[in-house]
């Protein structure tokens, strides 16, 4: 038996607090754990992983038991320190600032309002009259839906999983191109990741060390587009750029647009098609988060990539409704409720839930 190693890691690996349950208790968890997500770990290391495990296990019960908006629960990454977990998503570093057009500070003007999407026509980029929304006003959106989900509707694909490589903006950038060309096509199709980590290297996006979705748009716009993932598959590294796969005829960027830091211009955006946003996600609870409406308080240093692709309003027994914003992310469908994050919408503090309003965009194509 392991029991006695197992308390001693857990010592050795720093931890304060007793534990709630017996020993046998968190080693049989442990080892159906291991067994549901196929996961194998060396004599070596197992009583370190079990360790972390037992005391992610007590954090879960404690949290669930104060019946909060969100609850928390074990996923693939259970086995892994909050240290461990940062490093290997790449949290917790700055993503890119927002590039400026010919070096001047986007304007309200040419940004996705409450009214909508912006007139193009007096813009740089708009270079004919063809172009995506040129020479169009601003629509009254009024109207828009109460609720919206490109999930339900068909235009949001499996979730996918960035492995340990900070390349969760390639994933954000794909997510809301597959949303742009399913609006464009009425097909699906999923584009790959891997061949903006390996080929969209020449400014300031850096593979596995983090990007901007911005200037993904900009490096797929420049490239004529993007090639199907099952042509260019994704391998969690960065390597040689490919160029033998046939970029997807209309998928080509022509635009992309900010949306205004609003609740309303996001769901103006939201209501039109799937949106790239950035957050902050180096908070503790976001390696087990698992369903609900996130409303903790969870910063506006922005550092991790993300697709929001609906909004809506989520019941509580017993308790007021929480608006939320839908957000796929990019850690496996183990993570979260299925893969996704629901945030708070409609919160007072600046910048929105976790900054998810602060660094908003989509493509046109």
């Amino acid at each position: 038996m392991k029991f006695s190693i197992a308390l001693a890691a857990l010592m050795v690996a720093g931890s304060s607090a007793s534990l709630l349950k017996s020993p046998s208790y968190y080693e049989g968890k442990f080892e159906a754990w291991m067994k549901e997500h196929s996961i194998e770990i060396s004599k070596e290391e197992y009583d370190v992983r079990l360790g972390h495990f037992s005391e992610l296990d007590d954090r879960i019960e404690l949290h669930n038991a104060k019946n909060m908006t969100y609850t928390l629960g074990h996923n693939e990454y259970s086995h892994m320190s909050w240290e461990e977990f940062r490093e290997a998503k790449n949290i917790g570093s700055p993503m890119p600032e927002k590039p400026h057009l010919l070096g001047l500070s986007r304007d309200e003007s040419n940004k996705h309002t409450a009214d909508g999407p912006p007139a193009f026509a007096d813009h740089w980029w708009c270079f004919a009259d063809w172009m995506p929304f040129c020479g169009d006003s601003p629509s009254d959106n009024d109207d828009i839906d109460m609720t919206s989900d490109w999930v339900e509707k068909g235009g949001v694909t499996d979730v996918k999983d960035q492995g340990s490589c900070g390349s969760c903006w390639s994933f954000s950038t794909t997510g809301a191109v597959e949303g742009a060309y399913f609006l464009k096509t009425g097909s699906l199709v999923a584009f790959s990741e891997q061949q903006l980590v390996d080929c969209d290297i020449d400014g300031d996006d850096a593979g596995c060390n983090g990007g901007l979705m911005d200037n993904a748009f900009k490096w797929i716009k420049s490239n004529g587009g993007l090639c199907k993932e099952d042509d260019y598959a994704y391998k969690a590294k960065q390597g040689t750029c490919q160029t033998t796969c046939e970029e997807v005829d209309g998928s080509a960027v022509s635009a992309w647009v900010d949306v205004q830091q609003s609740d309303k211009a996001m769901e103006s955006a939201l209501d039109q098609q799937p949106v790239s946003i950035a957050i902050e996600a180096d908070q503790r609870d976001f390696q087990s988060y698992s369903g609900g409406v996130l409303t903790a308080s969870c910063g506006t240093n922005l550092d991790h990539g993300v697709l929001a692709v609906g909004y809506g309003t989520m019941k509580f027994e017993g308790a007021d409704d929480i608006d939320y914003y839908r957000v796929k992310n990019s850690w496996g469908p183990s993570w979260g409720k299925d893969g996704y994050i629901y945030l708070e919408r409609g919160v007072s503090q600046s910048g929105g839930q976790c900054g998810m309003l602060m660094a908003a965009s989509y493509p046109v194509l």
